[in-house]
């Protein structure tokens, strides 16, 4: 092979290399600009400005016009021909599927409930059903769907896609979710901890945005963290990490689903909020325990601090030994507002080490209840393949302006 010939290889290696880069930091962060692109990818604008004009060409990004700083910038995401995935979160009462673009987009979203121990065959089957009919109405077929990411209140192996932990989630151990609900629609699954996920969400596109080191907590029926270092999400061995709802806080408390004694979950979870109240309220739900805290009933308020206060101290251990820059606060008691975060970041604030050049924030999830479902689509966009080969005799177009111009 002649020197010339070796010399152009490399050239065309290096451009679809430099291609690839630049589909998938935008496939990551869903979009950017092009002074973000060059940024992100270490390529020169002018580099960056040429590869977007080829994938416009190719039909595999869009581009439009938007503002970084009070400045015009041309943002870059990836085309809704390339595909659409599947955010699917499976709650201990309710199923909430949305389909969305690589843009982070949804197009379409439905949430059902869902009975009280509700069996994994029925419930991935309600779920296969809704994403045929959510897909139905907006005109699309499964064979636009990229990939389809799951989210459950367990701890999961994500090389198996099994919940981890025996009792967390009866009726759920020993089944390959991926696989189960692959048979049912022929697409790839990823299957995570629902916190896990709120975590991926919050950190790709809430609250916890732009912090290198972030705990997501979930507070719901049952409590977790969703820990996020260096900008990746840390599961730990076979998927416990995070799973703050069983550190002990009680050592002559009561049994847990997972067979300890006096978990957090013992203390903040739904049975244990509504038990004190049921003597001169009746039977509850947590719904109820929300709505009534919202309304500003002291009782339901008391109940709803001190889980804050209890939260808070299992956190305060967390944040101690990952160091984050900021505590997310999401999940159903997070609707309770200052009335759970306030206790809860109290006491993370009075036991975790001070740190005066960056002190710890504890903020409400900017997601809210979509923080699971939304992390379950960046999940599968993000495993997506995207093309990234454009053919050389697509004609380009003609580019808006200098590159200069993009100021984002």
């Amino acid at each position: 092979m002649s020197g010339r010939a070796t010399a152009a290889g490399s050239q065309t290696s290096l451009r679809e290399a430099n291609k690839a880069s630049v589909v998938g930091t935008v496939q990551r962060y869903g979009g950017l600009t092009q002074v973000e692109l060059a940024a992100a990818t270490g390529l020169s604008q002018a580099t960056v400005s040429n590869i977007v004009r080829e994938l416009l060409a190719a039909g595999l990004v869009d581009t439009a016009v938007t503002t970084r700083s009070g400045r015009r910038a041309q943002l870059v995401t990836l085309a809704r021909r390339v595909g659409l995935a599947v955010g699917v979160h499976v709650g201990h009462r309710h199923l909430r599927v949305a389909l969305g673009d690589f843009a982070h987009e949804v197009v379409a979203e439905q949430m059902l409930p869902l009975p009280y121990e509700h069996p994994s065959d029925t419930t991935l089957d309600r779920a296969a059903l809704l994403i045929m009919d959510l897909l139905e109405r907006i005109g699309s077929g499964l064979d636009e769907v990229v990939g389809i990411g799951v989210g459950v209140p367990a701890p999961v192996d994500t090389d198996t896609g099994m919940v981890s932990v025996p009792g967390i989630m009866r009726g759920w151990e020993g089944e390959h979710l991926g696989q189960v609900l692959t048979k049912r629609l022929g697409r790839p699954v990823l299957v995570d901890n629902d916190a896990n996920l709120g975590a991926l969400a919050e950190s790709t596109l809430g609250a916890a945005r732009g912090y290198r080191d972030a705990v997501y907590v979930r507070a719901s029926y049952g409590t977790g963290a969703g820990i996020v270092i260096n900008g990746q999400v840390h599961r730990g061995f076979a998927g416990t990490a995070g799973e703050i709802g069983h550190a002990q806080v009680d050592p002559a408390g009561h049994i847990c689903r997972c067979g300890s004694r006096g978990c957090l979950d013992t203390v903040v979870g739904a049975n244990a909020l509504v038990e004190p109240l049921r003597a001169t309220h009746g039977s509850l739900a947590l719904r109820d325990v929300i709505a009534r805290t919202r309304d500003g009933d002291p009782g339901f308020a008391r109940v709803v601090a001190d889980a804050g206060a209890a939260i808070g101290a299992v956190v305060a251990g967390l944040g101690t030994a990952v160091n984050p820059q900021c505590v997310v606060v999401g999940g159903e008691l997070a609707e309770t507002g200052e009335v759970l975060l306030g206790p809860l970041r109290e006491a993370v604030r009075r036991r975790v080490l001070l740190n005066q050049i960056a002190p710890l924030e504890v903020v409400p999830a900017a997601l809210g209840q979509r923080a699971e479902v939304m992390g379950a689509l960046v999940l599968a966009l993000r495993s997506a393949d995207v093309p990234v080969r454009v053919e050389e005799d697509v004609p380009l177009p003609e580019p808006d302006g200098p590159a200069e111009h993009d100021q984002g």
